[in-house]
């Protein structure tokens, strides 16, 4: 099939009406965690085939997270799905404001290869909870992961509502030129301008989540034993390709000492004294991102790890010091184990020299015990999120949004935001034939007066009801405008019948 026939065959069942059923949606959530469990070591099997990924990585980083949105949302979407009645004000006491959640509609959501599971079908759940249809396409870099979505999705979840489309940059291309009423992508900056551009031309809403690098700051009033532990760990899960892995880190000459001690005895305990031998440590995706990552080891003095098996796609725990700030390690995304450090005397020095890097972090890690050093690093930095004292943990809360912010993306998803993200909310504004209401309504019709001008621009103040506040004003209001009614109502009573004499 082709993508224009895929993308119209979804369209006519989403113009159906089959997906705006709320038991449909949750039945559909049922079935898709279904196929998690019932086929998690299927999972297990392609991820480590693609990415040499750990059995304990596969189920803790990737299925636990969709089996758990998928709870997350199924107790929730009842509440989620209803109208929502806004506050009133004078000018809409007697009616009732209202926000719908309607779905967009044919939904493309893009994977990326990192973390195929996730990144792909997490999104999923929150677009069939918000009741669109759905076209799933898979990095092709994660090639087992993607034939095994293209296999399992089908015989779970509706076929006709939720398609896969399998391939590479030909077929995405084709993709791209359909019209989708939203479109969301995860995935490098270069790729996310080409959607960000195809989307452009049917102005398509997007999500774009993206990558960025993501600072460490850490001082000397922490517990530097967890500290380290928490930052290495993070920046060597899924062999430091993931998009929220730590950096680099700003510290000071003395804690650097202490943290590159701590980081070797780290590793050790980790994956023993030859990582490469470790089942628990993961693998480069390419080759090609070998000899990409290869190249920063020129950028700094190699005091950890450096060595590489390119045939094996190797890498080992690197950390880097005496790094220039100009340096392509530390001006491009490093997106594997390679930990930079770069020495800042206090606070005021990391600010200073986050603020001047280009672009945004798509996170932001601080460790510290200070609480100035807390405030100044959170008010003053922007930042897609933030952790204190650990890092990746914020994007495993379903009450948090995940997203980035300026070049490290757009928009956000997890829990209640994903389904968000794939809602539209239509606003509603219930009126009634009230006499009172339309004899306040009255004013807005020519001709215009400067009495009728003052008394709109008071009823459209911001006075939220109920309000105690403005109780007597209220009382007063409604007196003054049921006497205005009756008082006019007798006028023209009398009035006419003056004239039937």
């Amino acid at each position: 099939m082709t993508s224009k026939s895929i993308v119209e065959d979804v369209r006519k069942v989403f113009n159906s009406g089959r997906t705006l059923n709320v038991d449909f949606r949750k039945a559909q959530l049922r079935s898709l965690q279904k196929m998690y469990l019932e086929h998690k070591d299927d999972f297990c099997s392609a991820l480590a085939s693609d990415l040499h990924k750990p059995a304990h990585e596969a189920i803790v980083l990737e299925l636990n997270l969709v089996i758990g949105d998928i709870d997350h949302i199924l107790a929730r979407i009842d509440n989620w799905v209803q109208p929502e009645k806004v506050p009133r004000n004078l000018l809409t006491i007697f009616d009732t404001p209202m926000i719908y959640n309607d779905p967009y509609g044919v939904v493309l959501i893009m994977g990326a290869w990192n973390y195929p599971v996730q990144l792909g079908l997490l999104p999923l759940a929150g677009a069939i909870a918000a009741g669109n249809c759905v076209v799933v396409k898979p990095s092709e870099h994660a090639p087992a992961v993607s034939s095994l979505i293209a296999r399992l999705l089908p015989k779970f979840i509706d076929n006709e509502c939720y398609q896969v489309v399998e391939g590479g940059v030909p077929e995405t291309t084709e993709l791209l030129k359909e019209r989708f009423d939203y479109i969301f992508f995860t995935g490098s900056s270069h790729v996310g301008k080409i959607v960000q551009r195809a989307a452009a031309e049917h102005l398509t809403p997007t999500t774009l989540e993206l990558g960025g690098k993501s600072p460490v700051y850490l001082d000397d009033t922490v517990n530097l034993d967890i500290a380290t532990r928490r930052i290495m760990w993070g920046k060597l899960i899924n062999c430091g390709q993931t998009c929220i892995a730590p950096d680099y880190l700003l510290c000071s000459k003395t804690v650097q000492e202490a943290f590159v001690a701590k980081a070797r005895e780290v590793i050790n305990e980790f994956y023993g004294e030859d990582p490469k031998a470790s089942p628990d440590y993961c693998r480069i995706v390419a080759e090609r991102h070998v000899d990409r990552l290869s190249e920063y080891l020129k950028d700094g003095t190699v005091v950890v790890g450096g060595e590489v098996d390119k045939k094996q796609k190797y890498f080992a725990p690197t950390i880097l010091t005496d790094v220039s700030p100009t340096s392509k390690v530390m001006t491009e995304e490093i997106f594997g184990p390679i930990l930079p450090i770069v020495n800042v005397e206090n606070v005021h020095d990391a600010i200073k020299f986050i603020k001047t890097r280009p672009g945004e972090p798509l996170a932001l890690y601080i460790f510290s015990s200070s609480k100035p050093t807390l405030k100044h690093l959170a008010h003053d930095l922007p930042a897609g999120g933030m952790a204190v004292n650990d890092v990746i943990f914020h994007a495993a809360v379903p009450e948090l949004p995940f997203g980035g912010v300026g070049s490290s993306g757009m928009g956000a998803y997890h829990g209640h935001f994903s389904f968000l993200t794939f809602t539209h909310r239509k606003s509603c504004l219930h009126r009634n034939y009230n006499p009172i209401a339309e004899w306040i309504g009255s004013k807005r019709y020519p001709p215009y007066t400067p009495k009728n001008t003052q008394f709109l621009s008071f009823v459209t103040k911001e006075m939220k009801l109920p309000s105690l506040r403005y109780l007597p004003h209220l009382v007063c209001f409604a007196v003054g405008a049921a006497s205005a009614y009756v008082a006019t109502y007798f006028a023209q009573a009398g009035a006419e019948s003056a004239y039937n004499g």
